[in-house]
């Protein structure tokens, strides 16, 4: 038997690093959102404001200033302040753009099954529809009870007109004479086979 199996341990379980973790959980969800928050900002109106106020300012303090000037002219330190923010921008916009796809994702699959619930359902009502207005077709309107009606009524006028008229003989019918039958008489060659 080798080593491994002699201590016990399991090969359907995964291997546990016994080394310390430097880096700490965090919680994806938290991060989504603070990023988020962040994206929003930085596409607002009241962002670009104060970031070119700040842009101004600083320009203005490091061309005026007699001394104390810490990013003369070609402001390589604003500059690199820019790089740094861009840096960090840029990821967390794509995080907030990867999160609303994903809202946007589960919102279509919700909005297709929605449809094709609706769908069915309407389809569900129109057969319904049709076996009413086959059943209605069925059932006797107004106007089919009246000309029924109309016509029971005819009938009875008749026969009451009947009733009051007096009854009149009706003339017997002679019997049917037979029809006599005729024979032909020809003179036919016994011999002749035709």
């Amino acid at each position: 038997m080798s080593e491994n199996s002699s201590r016990g341990r399991r090969l359907d379980l995964p291997r546990t690093s016994r080394r310390p973790r430097l880096i700490p959980n965090v919680d994806a969800e938290a991060v989504g959102r603070f990023s988020e928050s962040i994206a929003r900002y930085l596409g607002t109106g009241r962002y670009l404001m104060w970031q070119t106020i700040f842009v101004i300012v600083w320009i203005f303090l490091n061309l005026v200033a007699v001394f104390g000037r810490w990013d003369p002219y070609p402001f390589i330190l604003l500059n690199l302040a820019f790089s740094t923010q861009a840096a960090y921008a840029a990821p967390l916009i794509l995080l907030a753009q990867n999160r609303q796809e994903n809202r946007d994702r589960v919102s279509l699959e919700e909005d297709r099954q929605r449809a094709a619930q609706t769908k069915a359902d309407t389809e569900f009502l129109a057969r319904e529809l049709a076996a009413l207005r086959l059943a209605v077709g069925e059932v006797a309107t107004r106007d089919y009870l009246r000309r029924e009606l109309e016509e029971l009524h005819g009938r009875l006028d008749a026969l009451a007109l009947n009733a009051e008229a007096p009854p009149r003989k009706k003339p017997r019918k002679k019997p049917a004479q037979p029809d006599p039958i005729v024979f032909e008489a020809t003179t036919a060659d016994p011999t002749d086979p035709a």
